[in-house]
C-alpha cells in the first residue's frame, strides 16, 4: 500500500479512475441499440456483434487495470470509495456486467446467466454499502448531490431486463422496486440541489444526461417483466423522452464544454432512450417512433465514437490518469 509517497511519486496506475467504467456502459448500450436496429431492419443485423465484442474487450482491459490498482495502490482505491462523487461510479462495474449479460443473452446464454448472477449480487452489495454511507454519513452535504447519485440505486433496474428470460421474474420485481422507488427519492434531492443551490461544476454538467436513464431503463425493465404498453409504461417512456428533449434544447451549453471523463455520461443515457424508442415502436406500431429511434441511433453512434476517440487521445497524452 502506498502511504508516505507524495502524489508526484505515484505512477499513473494509482490514478486510474473508476468512472472510466461508464465507457463500458455506453459501448454496451450502443451494441444493444444496434441490436434493436437489426431486428427492425435485418440488413443491419451484422453490426452489433462487432460493437459487443469491443465493449467486452474494453471491460476486460479496464477490469484488469483496476484490479492491478487495487493490488498495488489500495490507498487510492479507498480514497475513491470515500470520495463523495467518485464512490457512485463503483456500481458502474456491476452495471457493465449486467449489460454484457443482456448483450450476450441470445448468443451465449450460459455466459449471460453467469454474468447476470454476478452483476446482480455485486450491484446489491454496492447499493447496500453506498446507501448505508449516505444514511450514516460524516462528510456529505447538499452540494455533493449530482445526477451521478442515481447510479447506485437506479442501477437495480438493469437486473429485471434479463430476470424473466432466466425464469426469475420475482427477483426482477424485487430489484425493480428498489430502483423505481429510490429513483423518485433521488430525483427530488438532485432537482432540489440543481434548482436552489450553486450551479453544478462544468466538469460534472454531462452527468445531467443521467436523468434520462432511470425512466428509460425503467420502461425497458417493465416491458421485460411482462408489462404491457399501459399508462405506467407510457409515463416512463414519456418522462425519458421529455428529459431528452430538455437537454437537447440546451445542446449548445454541452457542446461548449471540453472533454472530461464525465463526458461519458452522455453515452449510455442516449443509448437507453434509443433502445426504449425501438421497443416503443415495436409495441405501439407507430411510424413516428421508428423514425425517432433511428434518428437517436445516429446521434448516439456519433457521440460514442467521438468519446472513444477523445478517451484514446487523452490516454496517449497521459492526461487520463492524473491526480484530481
Amino acid at each position: 500500500m502506498q502511504t508516505a509517497a507524495s502524489p508526484e511519486a505515484l505512477p499513473p496506475l494509482a490514478y486510474f479512475p473508476v468512472p472510466i467504467f461508464s465507457s463500458v456502459m455506453g459501448t454496451c448500450g450502443l451494441a444493444l441499440a444496434w441490436q434493436r436496429a437489426g431486428e427492425a431492419t435485418p440488413a443491419l443485423a451484422g453490426i452489433w456483434p462487432g460493437i459487443a465484442a469491443l465493449a467486452t474487450g474494453i471491460f476486460l482491459a479496464l477490469l484488469l487495470l483496476y484490479t492491478l490498482k487495487l493490488v498495488r495502490h489500495q490507498g487510492q482505491v479507498v480514497a475513491e470509495w470515500r470520495h463523495p462523487v467518485r464512490v457512485n461510479f463503483f456500481p458502474a462495474i456491476s452495471i457493465s456486467i449486467l449489460l454484457l449479460s443482456v448483450v450476450w443473452r441470445d448468443t451465449l446464454p450460459s455466459l449471460a446467466f453467469f454474468l447476470w448472477c454476478a452483476g446482480a449480487v455485486l450491484h446489491l452489495g454496492f447499493t447496500l454499502a453506498i446507501l448505508s454511507s449516505w444514511i450514516f454519513h460524516t462528510h456529505y452535504d447538499i452540494h455533493h448531490a449530482n445526477p451521478a447519485w442515481f447510479i447506485p440505486v437506479v442501477g437495480n433496474l438493469f437486473v429485471p431486463i434479463n430476470a424473466a428470460a432466466f425464469g426469475l421474474a420475482e427477483v426482477g420485481w424485487f430489484y425493480f422496486s428498489i430502483g423505481f422507488v429510490f429513483w423518485l427519492v433521488m430525483m427530488t434531492i438532485v432537482l432540489y440541489r440543481v434548482f436552489f443551490h450553486d450551479p453544478i461544476a462544468p466538469r460534472l454538467l454531462p452527468t445531467l444526461f443521467i436523468l434520462i436513464a432511470p425512466p428509460a431503463v425503467g420502461f425497458l425493465a417493465y416491458q421485460a417483466l411482462g408489462g404491457s404498453l399501459d399508462a405506467f409504461a407510457r409515463v416512463l417512456y414519456g418522462t425519458a423522452l421529455f428529459v431528452t428533449l430538455l437537454l437537447a434544447v440546451n445542446a449548445r451549453r454541452f457542446l461548449q464544454l471540453g472533454f472530461f471523463l464525465s463526458s461519458w455520461a452522455y453515452s449510455f443515457p442516449l443509448a437507453a432512450i434509443t433502445i426504449a424508442s425501438f421497443v416503443m415502436a415495436q409495441r405501439s406500431g407507430h411510424v413516428f417512433f421508428i423514425g425517432l429511434a433511428f434518428g437517436l441511433l445516429a446521434v448516439v453512434t456519433v457521440v460514442i465514437t467521438t468519446l472513444l476517440a477523445m478517451t484514446v487521445r487523452a490516454a496517449l497524452r497521459r492526461t487520463l490518469c492524473i491526480p484530481e
